[in-house]
């Protein structure tokens, strides 16, 4: 502490009187700091604590911690690296140029980790030449590695998809995963299925086939399914999940798909070997299977036919022809959440309010409330985003339209349609929207709109038959069909269908009984209606209509009579939401379980009362 020289002895002793006074003083000092540590801490807690303190007081060292460190810190290297300041790296990305630190590069980028801390040859390079990644895309990669954050858009999601991919990224890569999630298309899908799968993203390879699997009338009507190679689409028909109304729907995508090309008529009969023919009705294979030219001009595909003939003209033979062709394909529906919109009070009055059902925990729960008060709304689901459709708000019928996102847990107003609509039936077919009649506070109606989400644009297209408000709407078998409702004079039995390729309603039998306000869905392959209201009775009775025999018959009733009743799918079963009982508003709940032939109470909705508008969101 002290530096000492050769001295008198004179010296020496007034030396070690300077040393003494110094030491005391230290002592002083020391005895000073501890008194104080002492005289705080009596301060505030007991004299028993004295030793304590007196103790703490006498510690070597103490740990401090300063947890916003790193937070704090990069937004300052973020500066430094933009003013070219400190950067000891270069990377190259053909004529684009950034610089960076290797230090936050090989702590931020497992890439670059890998190539600093191994005897790698460019953990000396200046200048690092990358090939792999768009130059945009790597810069905004770079600047995610000093900031933590990262636009992900639709102009730059491949790119940064790959370069994430390529340094390692896996929760920007996930990020990237989950936003083209959220915007498949059957225009995309397959392409996108086809790109996940070269960079190894299985989420996302699940997610589209799931896409593929539950819109395949759809995704078969694309570009890109015609430009499928055999492998693949005899991949994709061959699944027992695609979502299907009919096997028709997969020999005319087989069809379209041998045509686009004459080179691949040679494929048709391996193809129609996962087609199965067995379950295509009689007539249709008369009609449409028979008379098709590449089936008459090969015998193979002559052979198949005449299986699927065996299979209706000889009942009794069945059991010997039994494979895989005459099973139907078991495709488990819809699997999502439920989502119960508007809707009314016990008292009467209309609501905004929204509430989600998961079956896999078996329990409603609260979601965001739509921008205006909708009761007699109607409901679809196109390309994952839930519409609120007209409805009446306890003033006026309503023609706004509102659409949920949820991806962003937000609704959006689209385009107004063209009249004011209550009581309205909603459903969708071929990436298109169709209304079909409801009430605009004046009369019944027969007036049709669709809508096109390309476009947000609203137009009409051909009336109905009848005047139909309080109608079932719903999408089958590529038509869209009407069942039941009233003109405001009668209650009908009466259904139609509306064909979107010519143009034309059709008559098609009715139902057992006559219904208004009645809920209808489909399920493996038929329609479902229940409950409704015949003008003395509120109906309790259910009915299924089967397209082979084109006939209703009854099934098991439900447990309670409901009116502006709503009807979904979901999970292979029905569920038969709120509805009126001709004294109370219901919030109760049935599902329908079609092996059984049952309905069975589940949780009831926690703020609504009946009167909802129903759909299904798909989980991908």
């Amino acid at each position: 502490m002290f530096s000492f020289c050769l001295r008198s002895k004179t010296e020496n002793v007034c030396l070690e009187l300077e040393i003494y006074e110094k030491i005391n003083t230290l002592k002083r000092k020391e005895f000073f700091f501890k008194e104080l540590l002492i005289f705080s801490a009596l301060k505030t807690k007991s004299f028993c604590c004295y030793e304590k303190e007196l103790n703490m007081a006498n510690e070597d060292s103490i740990t401090f911690v300063q947890n916003d460190l790193a937070c704090s810190s990069f937004p300052i290297f973020e500066d430094i690296k933009n003013l070219g300041k400190l950067c000891d790296v270069t990377l190259k990305v053909e004529d684009h140029c950034i610089f960076a630190h290797r230090i936050i590069l090989a702590g931020t980028i497992p890439y670059f980790h890998a190539m600093f801390t191994h005897d790698m040859v460019e953990s000396t390079q200046e200048i690092i030449t990358i090939k792999e990644i768009d130059p945009e895309a790597l810069e905004l990669l770079i600047n995610f590695a000093y900031s933590g954050k990262v636009v992900i858009n639709t102009s730059n999601v491949q790119s940064l998809l790959v370069g994430a991919s390529f340094l390692q990224l896996g929760k920007v890569r996930d990020a990237c995963c989950d936003f083209v999630k959220k915007r498949l298309h059957p225009n995309n899908v397959l392409g996108v299925q086809s790109f996940a799968d070269a960079l190894g993203c299985t989420t996302l390879v699940e997610a589209t086939n799931r896409y593929i699997q539950m819109y395949f009338t759809e995704v078969a009507r694309s570009e890109e399914f015609l430009n499928l190679s055999f492998v693949d689409i005899k991949d994709i028909i061959s699944r027992d999940e695609l979502h299907i109304t009919s096997e028709e729907q997969v020999f005319e995508a087989v069809i379209a798909w041998v045509k686009f090309d004459t080179n691949r008529t040679v494929y048709l009969p391996e193809l129609l070997t996962q087609v199965r023919m067995p379950l295509l009705t009689p007539q249709y294979l008369t009609d449409h299977v028979a008379t098709e030219e590449l089936i008459r001009t090969s015998h193979q595909c002559r052979d198949l036919l005449d299986e699927a003939k065996d299979y209706h003209l000889m009942p009794e033979r069945r059991p010997l022809l039994q494979s895989f062709r005459t099973r139907p394909r078991c495709c488990p529906d819809i699997i999502g959440c439920i989502y119960a919109v508007g809707g009314l009070t016990k008292s009467g009055d209309s609501l905004s309010t929204v509430e989600m059902y998961d079956p896999k925990i078996g329990r409603w729960q609260m979601g965001e409330a739509m921008t205006m008060l909708r009761s007699r709304v109607g409901v679809a689901v196109m390309h994952n985003k839930l519409y609120a459709i007209g409805g009446y708000n306890g003033t006026e019928r309503l023609s706004t339209v509102e659409v949920f996102d949820p991806e962003r847990r937000a609704w959006t107003t689209a385009a107004s349609m063209n009249c004011k609509r209550s009581a309205v039936g909603a459903a969708t077919l071929f990436n298109k929207l169709y209304v079909c009649g409801g009430y605009d506070g004046i009369s019944s109606l027969n007036t049709v709109e669709c809508y096109d989400p390309e476009k947000n644009m609203w137009c009409m297209v051909t009336s109905m038959s009848k005047h139909r408000s309080a109608a079932g709407v719903v999408a089958f078998e590529d038509h869209i069909y009407a069942l039941g409702g009233h003109d405001g004079l009668s209650i009908f039995d009466s259904v139609e269908r509306y064909n979107p390729l010519t143009g034309q309603w059709v008559a098609m039998p009715p139902m057992q009984t006559k219904r208004c306000r009645l809920g209808v869905a489909t399920l493996n392959g038929q329609i479902y209606i229940c409950g409704g209201y015949d003008g003395s009775t509120f109906l309790l009775t259910a009915e299924v209509y089967n397209p082979s025999t084109k006939q209703w018959s009854y099934i098991a009733p439900m447990n309670v009579m409901r009116s502006r009743v709503a009807l979904v799918a979901n999970c292979g079963r029905l569920y038969a939401i709120g509805g009126y009982d001709g004294t109370t508003n219901l919030s109760s709940v049935e599902v329908y379980n079609p092996e059984v032939n049952r309905w069975d109470f589940v949780a009831s909705m926690c703020a609504h009362e009946g009167g909802v508008g129903v759909g299904v969101i798909p989980s991908l």
